[in-house]
């Protein structure tokens, strides 16, 4: 192992020796002086995660969340020189955090938290105008495969908990001992200009917009909605859809003629 990868991983592993070769402009202990270093790291990384999951931060309290941060950066180094996108993977790591295992919704609240900010950080794509939208749709044989391309912002997460209003909770717009974390919900993603929204969805809503998103025709989207729930309403999510700019292109299928040899 090279120095500079003993460095790197002795920064985030208290266990690891300290890297030998090390000197200080000044003569003091290069080990005293790691040493503070390694904990700037540390806690900067688990800062990051504080702000990034702060639900989760709340759920759990100051004290386990940071003991429980510590021992996700001690395991999962950046992998990004973007700060932001550190901790991407942190559900995963929640669910297989066996101290937290009596809160199991933990980790879809922290998919939630990490769908929210890359919403934020999401690229910008002009919505396609109202009228555009109404022009396409009023096209009655291009409807069924008609393909909506929708904000990449947008993202869509169905949990067998709570989620939604977990997250509602916390903001002060529920109180909290009025929520059932066992009932199944839906949760919809979006940024509105700047700002990141968090809405709830049926389920047969929930397949619908997830369909869209992986380039699903309208129509054959809107029939798995409807196989989910007979009473889903395709005129309501696509309303939703307009109202909030979350269509940004639309791709009406080809002439049967188009891209046949004469």
């Amino acid at each position: 192992m090279s120095t500079q990868q003993a460095f790197a991983a002795a920064l985030l592993d208290p266990d690891s020796p300290f890297p030998t070769g090390l000197k200080t402009w000044n003569g003091s202990d290069p080990a005293r002086r790691f040493a503070v270093h390694r904990n700037n790291v540390v806690s900067s990384l688990i800062d990051a995660l504080a702000d990034a999951y702060p639900v989760v931060h709340e759920l759990v309290g100051e004290e386990f969340f940071r003991a429980m941060a510590r021992v996700y950066v001690q395991c999962t180094p950046p992998r990004s020189p973007l700060l932001v996108r550190y901790g991407e993977d942190f559900a995963a790591f929640l669910e297989g955090f066996e101290p937290a295992a009596g809160l199991p919704y933990l980790a879809d609240v922290a998919r939630l938290e990490a769908l929210r900010v890359r919403a934020y950080h999401a690229a910008d794509r002009p919505a396609l105008a109202a009228q555009e939208i109404a022009a396409a749709l009023a096209t009655p044989e291009c409807l069924n495969e008609l393909v909506i391309q929708l904000h990449p912002a947008l993202g869509v997460l169905s949990s067998p908990f709570a989620l939604v209003s977990l997250w509602a909770a916390h903001q002060g717009e529920l109180a909290l001992e009025t929520v059932d974390p066992w009932q199944p919900e839906h949760a919809l993603v979006l940024r509105n200009a700047l700002e990141v929204e968090v809405m709830r969805l049926p389920a047969a809503g929930a397949r619908f917009i997830q369909c869209l998103q992986q380039g699903v025709p309208l129509g054959h989207a809107a029939a798995q909605a409807q196989s989910a729930d007979p009473s889903f309403d395709l005129s309501a999510h696509l309303a939703l859809l307009i109202r909030t700019d979350s269509i940004t292109q639309l791709h009406p299928p080809l002439p049967a003629t188009q891209g046949q040899p004469l």
